[in-house]
């Protein structure tokens, strides 16, 4: 046994400082190209139905597909996250998704473009899987929900980005589409930040490297101290062990196969929810009779909302049970999705959709802020990222189910759909969600937060769990 170096408390009394800033802007351009690159098939896919002769059940098989490519992504996510640091895991993910999304560009039919969308994607889905997962453990626990969101508030203005210059520029030529993916790449950029951020004190204690911990502490410290001020001392250290690596199987453990379970449900309605809606409305739009010019000009409109979604979010985050805030934004996704598909309005058709954004990106921020809560330093980047993954991975049925039932009985069915698989994670988080807003008080008031008791569903955690 060795008393480590005290991370999680010395962390969590810092003040917000020039280095909590630059870590966010940094994770922020990182999710802002991720956000910018998932959708760009949605975009382009109605340009190819007519240049390529596109059908609605290849576009289904490419995002289905995708969707594997983020299963495989989030897993191996969690594998370079526990192997090698958050900090470098962050680096080579983003420079993964930045890469394939530069060979999109020179894709040559739909198999070839489907090939490196897979690619794409499991770079996109390792990315957020170690930026949420990175964001938890280097932000006090008492304002990480909050900071969360502003990342995402800032990453998520990349959709409603893309989607204007994809409407932009997709009808011009019957090659410019192809700049919706070199756009896309331009998150190779991220390469540029990387010597102003730290790598997790947190993971290098459960590592057993408490001298290497101590060192960056010490080092973020004096920045935070030379901007800040004097710091208060932290609360006592705790004896621990190093933790050995945390293999498959410990999610099977009781403690970790509840928060597993719930977040799979979590993830799987999220991602075949909003997945559902934004993949396929540009083409839908453009087979009931709209132009592709205006199908993706309407949708780039609905997407402005959702940088707005993540703001409401970083205001509730933080300050009300997030288990609730996930209940609520929910059910408003619902109602908002299901009258998105129960009109023909192109005015209402903005207006719905602007809501379903606004809600669901509000939503994903309180997801990504609510999921590494439920499990302890050991299980955080495995229980995230297998959660996570197979949410993604359900979607590889998603879109088939979608086809399926455009084809067989129309478009209203599909928002039908969409709209009962928001309503079951509502249900499922409001009966299991557990509730975390007190383990973060309790860390916010100096009491350590090494514990290793993962919090169980439909239980209040006595301890905080969210070290």
């Amino acid at each position: 046994m060795q008393q480590h170096s005290n991370a999680a408390n010395r962390l969590d009394r810092l003040p917000i400082s020039r280095f909590h800033k630059i870590t966010l802007v940094a994770v922020s351009f990182a999710y802002f190209f991720e956000f910018a690159d998932i959708n760009s098939f949605a975009t382009t896919a109605p340009k190819l139905v007519e240049l390529w002769g596109v059908t609605i059940n290849q576009i289904a098989y490419v995002t289905s597909l995708s969707f594997v490519g983020m299963f495989f992504g989030s897993i191996a996510a969690s594998w370079i996250a526990d192997r090698w640091g958050r900090k470098n895991a962050l680096t080579i993910t983003t420079l993964w998704f930045a890469l394939f999304s530069f060979a999109a560009v020179f894709a040559w039919d739909i198999i070839s473009l489907g090939v490196f969308r897979v690619l794409t994607s499991a770079g996109l889905a390792a990315m957020t899987v170690v930026a949420v997962v990175y964001i938890n453990e280097i932000f006090p626990a008492a304002v990480r929900g909050k900071y969360q969101a502003y990342a995402i508030v800032i990453g998520i203005c990349g959709t409603p980005v893309t989607n204007l210059i994809a409407a932009g520029v997709v009808p011009l030529t019957d090659w410019s589409w192809r700049l919706v993916y070199l756009w896309g790449s331009l998150g190779i950029l991220f390469i540029l930040f990387t010597r102003h951020l730290q790598e997790s004190p947190r993971w290098y204690e459960s590592k057993g490297q408490y001298d290497k911990a101590d060192a960056v502490l010490a080092k973020i410290e004096a920045g935070v101290e030379a901007e800040k001020g004097t710091l208060s001392a932290p609360a006592a250290p705790v004896v621990t062990s190093p933790q050995p690596k945390a293999p498959l199987s410990i999610l099977l453990q009781k403690k970790y196969l509840g928060p597993t379970i719930l977040l799979t449900i979590l993830w799987v309605t999220q991602t075949i929810g909003f997945f559902g809606y934004s993949s396929w409305a540009p083409t839908l739009l453009a087979q009931e009779g709209f132009s592709v010019q205006k199908s993706i000009f309407y949708v780039a409109l609905t997407t402005v909302g959702a940088p707005l979604g993540s703001f409401v979010a970083s205001l509730v985050t933080d300050r009300f049970e997030r288990k609730w805030c996930l209940v609520v934004f929910g059910t408003l996704i619902a109602v908002c999705g299901l009258l998105y598909g129960l009109t023909f309005n192109p005015i209402l058709i903005v207006v719905f959709g602007f809501l379903v954004n606004m809600f669901e990106r509000g939503y994903t921020a309180l997801a990504y802020a609510y999921s590494p809560e439920l499990f302890d330093t050991r299980g955080r980047s495995l229980g995230t990222g297998v959660s996570y993954g197979l949410g993604r991975l359900s979607n590889a049925a998603g879109p088939l189910i979608i086809a399926a039932l455009y084809t067989r009985t129309g478009y209203e069915s599909v928002f039908i759909f969409i709209a009962g698989t928001w309503m079951v994670g509502a249900v499922a988080l409001a009966i299991f969600g557990p509730m975390t807003k007190r383990a973060r008080l309790i860390l916010a008031e100096g009491t350590s937060s090494t514990t290793d008791t993962a919090v169980k569903p439909s239980e209040t955690p006595a301890t905080p769990n969210i070290s």
